[in-house]
Order: structure tokens, then sequence, then C-alpha cells
């Protein structure tokens, strides 16, 4: 799930504000239960009345809240960025990893949650200490809420498109940016947007659980973006759908790296590690975008060596063997 966070993750992702990090991570349910169904939920959010079925995203000015949360957000910002926080190169010469780093932090954010307590779905089993990661192709739709300006929504979009095509070269798996039949629904939503997004949620997600809405619904403020990835109670370890919101009242730095962190928390990397650097799942808020430490990460994620559901013991020697590759050293 996810770099910068307050504090909340689990089968939710969920990336928080320290105050030290401007990020809030992913919280991954492993349990939208049965995701094939529809949200249901009696959380009705009134931040303002909910725009006609045709009209629903047609862009609406932010409400004086709204503003006011975007200048806190970019008060954090400053903040981190004059600690030297936020950093976009990357990872270099001053954060050397090597085999035996890759594999321990593969180990720490693969095969856990960072809320694993805060699993919701009926039915669904602790998966903590196995894989778990989509065996099907993963369809990503972009949606956003009415606050969000026109010109934004396209910059958005374009994001979350290039970052998509970069996953699915890194994992060689099929991913890929779609205008309907998505299973990876990415929310630009501000705070006047909830009553559009659990509206929506309730068309995708038909079972969702009360907490789960309620925290779209209305987040907390040191709550940046979350993600929520779901399997089948048959297959618990095959991700089957997710969706991610990210706030529309973020700092463009900070919304690509919500970008980054929650569609790569939402594919399997639901965990975050103090140990892990140069990476964007590490609380600490040093990077904000995907590292090359992390790019590793995802291609171990969907090496076939890697069985979903797969535990952390079968699949240390396999994970030595791979993380070796990837770094050039000898087995």
């Amino acid at each position: 799930m996810p770099a910068r966070r307050y504090p909340a993750k689990g089968g939710i992702g969920v990336r928080a504000f320290d105050l030290a990090k401007l990020t809030v991570g992913v919280v991954s349910f492993l349990a939208l239960a049965n995701c094939d169904e529809t949200l249901t939920s009696s959380v009705v959010p009134q931040p303002r009345p909910a725009p006609a079925p045709r009209a629903a995203n047609a862009y609406v000015p932010p409400s004086a809240a709204s503003q006011d949360l975007a200048r806190f957000y970019q008060r954090v910002e400053r903040d981190l960025l004059v600690r030297g926080l936020l950093r976009t190169d990357g990872g270099g010469p001053d954060t050397p990893y090597d085999a035996d780093d890759l594999a321990r932090n593969f180990e720490a954010i693969a095969f856990y949650s960072e809320y694993p307590t805060q699993s919701v779905s009926i039915g669904s089993r602790q998966t903590d200490g196995q894989l778990s990661r989509w065996s099907g192709p993963v369809r990503i739709q972009t949606e956003f809420g009415p606050s969000v300006l026109p010109a934004t929504r396209h910059q958005d979009a374009e994001r979350v498109q290039s970052f998509s095509t970069r996953l699915a070269r890194l994992t060689d798996h099929p991913i890929s940016v779609v205008s309907r039949n998505a299973n990876f629904h990415v929310f630009f939503a501000g705070k006047d947007d909830s009553a559009y997004v659990v509206s929506r949620l309730k068309q995708l997600i038909p079972n969702i659980s009360q907490e789960s809405l309620n925290l779209v619904a209305n987040p907390r403020a040191n709550f940046d973006c979350l993600v929520f990835a779901s399997a089948t109670t048959t297959s618990p370890h095959k991700y089957v759908r997710a969706v991610s919101l990210i706030r529309a009242e973020l700092t463009d730095l900070v919304r690509r790296s919500c970008i980054h962190e929650e569609i790569a928390q939402g594919l399997g990397l639901s965990n975050d590690s103090p140990a892990a650097r140069p990476s964007i799942f590490n609380d600490d808020d040093e990077f904000a975008l995907l590292t090359s430490h992390d790019e590793k990460l995802l291609t171990m994620l969907y090496d076939q060596r890697l069985e979903p559901g797969v535990t952390v013991d079968e699949a240390r020697p396999v994970i030595r063997i791979i993380s070796r590759e990837l770094m050039g050293q000898p087995l």
C-alpha cells in the first residue's frame, strides 16, 4: 500500500501522513468479499447534494472546506520538501542495496498487509504470510469526482496510462487502461465528492463492508489516498477487483506519488517496511515515486516461479534465487 501515511492500513491499503509523510498508503482488504457483487451500505455522506446521474461528474468548483484542505496539503508538502523528503530520483549512490536486502524487503512487503486486522470480508481468511496477486488481466479505469478540474482530469488520466504501461513491462502481466469493463477503478475525488464516490462504489462492488464504505465516504484528513484489493472466498490469494481513491486536493507531486503507490499496492505489494530503501513502501516519505528497488519488487511479485497462496517459508529459496538474478549476483 504505500508511502506517506498517517496511520491506517490493512486489508485495505491506506496512505496517511505522520505528518512526516504526505500521502496515505494503501489499506488492502483482501475482502470486498465476493467482489463480483455490488456495494451496499447505509452511509449517506452529504457534503453537497448528489448531482443528477447524467451530469454526475460535470465540473463543480470546490467548496471553501475543500480549498482549506488543499492549502493544508500544500503546507505539508513544503515541510517534507524542506526536510529533503519526497525524492523523485529513484535512488542513487546514497541508497545502496543488495540481493539480500531485496529478498528481505520483498518478504515483508509482498507477504503481509499493513492492516491485516481490518479485513472485512465476510468469510474471508487471514492471508498474512502468503502471496497474493492478480492472476487475470488488470483493466484500469480512471474516474473523477465533480470537483476535479477538466484539465487536471486529463493530466491524471495520462499519468495513470503511462504508469500502467510501465507496470505491464515490469511485471510481464496484462495491465492496461480501459474505458469500460474495468476491474481496477482509480477515483480522483475531493472532500465534496463523497456522495458521488459512494454511489459509484455501490454500483461497482456490491457487498462492500460498512467500515470500508465509511472510510471512503469520510476519510480522515491525514489519509491522502487508499486502495482496496479484493479476492473471492474460493480463491483468497487471487485478486479480481480493486478500487483506489486519490484526494483531489493533493498537490501535484503527491497525486503522482499516490498513483504510484496505490496502484502498485493494489497489484499485491500490500505492506510497508521501515527497512526498505530506496522505496515508496516505507512510511518515512523519503521517496515520492517508484524506485529502482520497487521496480524489482514488482518483477519478483509476478515471477511465474512464485504462485499465489505460497507461504513465505515455502517461497524463501525461490525468492533468494530471483533476487540474485535481478541484482546480477552469483547464486
